[in-house]
């Protein structure tokens, strides 16, 4: 038990407290502590009841059962996995930074799923982290079931058609590949490497709640460079060089 303790200590801080809950919630909904049809997403009952707790229980329920229980031990391996790689990685050091990241993608996917009648938000949220350190680190090379090897960039693709196999939907999967995408072009892409301006920042008071810290574990890849601008020379121009259905609940 004390290596178990151990292992979980070490686990980052916000990936600590994010996998302990999508095992906690799913497993109050199973012994029948809360109903779950307390825990899922359903728009009347957020708009018309003011039952407000239901975007975050939906983040964290998954309803385990013997048709589903592996497809959520899959993904709660990605999300202890590359939420792991992405806080002690590029976001080493900058909770605050990697909090937004989960906050701007969490609501991306609560509006979505509101829109579209999506009960569940596990699985979004999950794969919308996993686009984002896969396109942090594209050109590695990752290996999959049965040796399988290709780019990181390639992956969250593999993993929706992946979970479209053992699950039956590529919805959950594709909304989470859009949303990454998402935060990755207006934090990364466009401000950095294609020179336009800079969309999203964080906000002072996640800060203050998550102050940057020195130390950690590096190398698990990093934002792109911001290509350099040339100076303006006396009489020149200057310028730049320029993945069915959602998964419901009773599903099996």
């Amino acid at each position: 038990m004390s290596d178990i303790g151990d292992w979980f200590k070490n686990i980052p801080f916000i990936t600590r407290y994010w996998f302990a809950a999508s095992i906690a919630v799913p497993l109050i909904g199973k012994l029948g502590l809360i109903s779950p049809m307390y825990l899922v997403l359903w728009p009347e009952a957020f708009f018309h009841k003011f039952q407000i707790w239901r975007p975050i229980s939906a983040t964290f329920y998954f309803p385990v059962g013997p048709g589903t229980g592996f497809l959520y031990l899959v993904n709660l391996y990605f999300l202890y996995q590359y939420s792991t790689r992405l806080e002690t990685g590029a976001f080493d050091g900058r909770p605050a930074d990697y909090m937004f990241m989960l906050l701007f993608n969490w609501i991306c996917i609560v509006v979505t799923g509101l829109m579209m009648d999506m009960q569940l938000l596990m699985i979004p949220l999950i794969m919308s982290v996993l686009y984002v350190w896969a396109q942090l680190n594209r050109d590695m090379i990752v290996s999959f079931w049965f040796g399988t090897r290709f780019k990181a960039c390639y992956l969250p693709w593999v993993i929706l058609g992946f979970n479209y196999i053992i699950g039956g939907s590529i919805v959950n999967e594709l909304i989470g590949n859009l949303v990454g995408h998402l935060y990755f072009f207006l934090m990364f892409k466009y401000p950095m490497d294609l020179g336009g301006r800079s969309f999203l920042s964080t906000p002072q008071f996640l800060y203050q709640m998550f102050p940057n810290r020195r130390g950690g574990v590096s190398g698990f890849g990093v934002p792109p460079s911001r290509r350099p601008v040339p100076q303006e020379q006396p009489g020149g121009g200057g310028g730049r060089h320029n993945w069915g259905q959602g998964f419901r609940l009773g599903d099996d």
